[in-house]
């Protein structure tokens, strides 16, 4: 049994990472070169529009169905195009802001149709952006595929009793509606019964406090010498209270395999316990761009004083120059962050250019105060702090936080103070991140506390340094104008509009030119400063790792990034147990 450790109902990130392999397509080690999973092969047309997948003989769901290319076509033709159950298209199903449409070959050939080139769509589906059955985007319906064989009992179209029967189940299992009814279905973390082709199963769900996932018996994965994976038997997760209960039971050695949630305020800790608790420490650096940063939101409505000055770039990289970044990663990351922007890593094939490695990322107290001077706030109060210019109250901006993989409260209140050397008035937030993340899809927030997922590749993740979608941090109204493709949220002006066309080109070309324009798309964003780096492409972020000593097969370095899903990139289902 892999003992790990898990924060509730919300983590179901922690399960999938681990346990719920069921991508499409994968990356290897080095997050560079694509891989077979799901899919057996692939092949993309001459001109872009055709994506094929080769889907592998024989292969069948937990419950020993087949799987097949019609469950390709389920999904796409009663789930993602209906529109109660699917309102918003996925990014990852548009290119230009025009759908893409699934077709089947045969039993075992899947195709996806693009009106333009969509040269990046196999990236697409090894990354996250919404395909994968058993992943956190299969609960919101959006798997790329799904069980038909299960599902189809909870469609008025195909049940036994029609309607009324549908309704009568939705009624019974006390859901507000037949949405929200088969979403539940469809999760796996809170459905064992749910067919999954994920190395192990679920047979207790994430609402316990003891989640268990048991090895699935038709897993498709085997070794080199024919031995059917996983290795290990079960998976077995143990909720703690709080952060600090989980970290107490890493340094005590209660974890196998666990990088999620441990502190890296703890390093001192787990390196001094090493012994006693029969475990190893390893550090995997992120390349993300942003372990800690400020997402400030540009679609704010609510207060059109604060919008205004969120939407001002002096305003944003005078906040900018106001922080003490040094001072941040001693005390909170022990010091093993990088001082600088936004900007992914330098050898990641995004990264912009060594010109925006520090972009508007030194600490300049006296640069920040010219510079909100001169853009109109002035006027103070009788303790410093600056006055709004529309009713000469103080001007006072919420800083949203949540309990996170770092310490984002504490960070917020320290931030707190070094902004009152140029005069703003900060007011830190803390929220469940279940609400928080609620509020950003409701636009209420001014600036959230967050990770800057997947900008490591930017087509394998949600991009988060430009407002992308819906629940966006840094413009959801204009994330959800991107992703509908102009139909739904606010039409973005300015350097927004200018990376989103940048962007969507990206995606049609070959990865040559598609990489220039990413680079240049990323440029944007670090030079703007809608995201405000704290610390950057450190081990803080799920990369301080502990390791059993008798786990085997467990890599020393790990590729730690939201688009590798770790442990997930290392293959856990080939962990063993000496």
């Amino acid at each position: 049994t892999w003992r790990r450790g898990f924060t509730g109902p919300f983590d179901t990130s922690n399960v999938h990472r681990a346990g719920g392999n069921d991508k499409l397509m994968f990356f290897d080690y080095t997050g560079t070169k694509l891989v077979p999973n799901v899919a057996k092969g692939y092949e993309v047309s001459a001109d872009g529009k055709v994506t094929t997948l080769t889907l592998r003989k024989a292969m069948k769901w937990s419950d020993g169905k087949p799987f097949t290319a019609d469950d390709f076509v389920f999904w796409f033709e009663d789930i993602y195009s209906n529109k109660e159950l699917t309102p918003t298209p996925l990014v990852s199903m548009t290119i230009n802001g025009k759908p893409v449409k699934i077709e089947k070959g045969d039993e075992l050939t899947v195709k996806f149709v693009s009106p333009d080139p969509y040269f990046v769509l196999p990236t697409v589906l090894a990354g996250i952006l919404g395909l994968g059955h058993h992943s956190r985007f299969g609960r919101d319906l959006g798997g790329g595929y799904a069980p038909a064989h299960y599902l189809k009992q909870f469609f008025p179209k195909y049940a036994s009793g029609g309607e009324a029967a549908v309704k009568k189940m939705v009624a019974d299992a006390k859901f507000d509606s037949w949405a929200l009814f088969l979403k539940n279905r469809n999760d796996s973390t809170r459905n064992p019964e749910l067919p999954v082709l994920t190395p192990w199963v679920i047979t207790s769900p994430i609402t316990n406090p003891t989640m268990v996932l048991e090895r699935n018996p038709y897993a498709m994965w085997v070794d080199n010498e024919g031995n059917q994976l996983p290795y290990i038997d079960k998976i077995q997760m143990t909720v703690g209270e709080n952060l600090e209960v989980i970290n107490l039971r890493a340094i005590a050695g209660e974890f196998d395999e666990q990088a999620r949630h441990i502190d890296i305020g703890k390093l001192p800790v787990l390196l001094e316990n090493q012994q006693k608790g029969n475990y190893t420490v390893r550090l995997d650096p992120s390349a993300q761009g942003t372990d800690v940063g400020l997402f400030c939101n540009q679609s704010f409505e609510k207060d059109p004083e604060i919008a205004k000055w969120l939407s001002n770039r002096d305003f944003r990289v005078a906040l900018s120059q106001g922080i003490d970044r040094p001072q941040i990663n001693e005390t909170f990351v022990l010091g093993l962050g990088e001082i600088g922007s936004n900007a992914p890593g330098e050898n990641t094939i995004y990264f912009p250019g060594p010109e925006f490695k520090t972009r508007h990322a030194n600490l300049d107290v006296k640069a920040s105060n010219d510079l909100l001077d001169k853009i109109g706030l002035s006027k103070k109060d009788g303790e410093g702090f600056r006055l709004r210019t529309d009713n000469g109250q103080r001007l006072r901006l919420e800083l949203t936080t949540y309990v996170g993989f770092l310490p984002f409260v504490q960070i917020a209140e320290m931030i707190r103070e070094q902004w009152k050397k140029i005069g703003i008035q900060a007011d830190v937030l803390e929220q469940e991140r279940g609400l928080a993340t609620k509020r950003v899809q409701g636009n209420e927030h001014q600036i959230l506390f967050e990770t800057q997922w997947g900008t490591d590749n930017i087509f394998g993740h949600t991009p988060l340094f430009f407002p992308y979608q819906y629940d966006s941090p840094t413009g959801p109204l204009y994330g959800l104008w991107f992703a509908s493709g102009g139909s739904q949220g606010k039409e973005p002006t300015g350097r927004v509009r200018e990376l989103m066309d940048i962007y969507r080109k990206a995606a049609g070309q070959p990865d040559e030119e598609r990489i220039k324009l990413g680079k240049q798309a990323v440029g944007i964003s670090v030079d703007e400063a809608w995201i405000i780096n704290v610390v950057a492409n450190s081990p803080a972020s799920q990369g301080v790792r502990v390791v059993k000593n008798n786990v085997g097969n467990v890599p020393e370095r790990m590729w730690n990034s939201a688009v590798s899903d770790n442990p997930m990139i290392a293959h856990p289902e080939t962990y063993f147990f000496r």
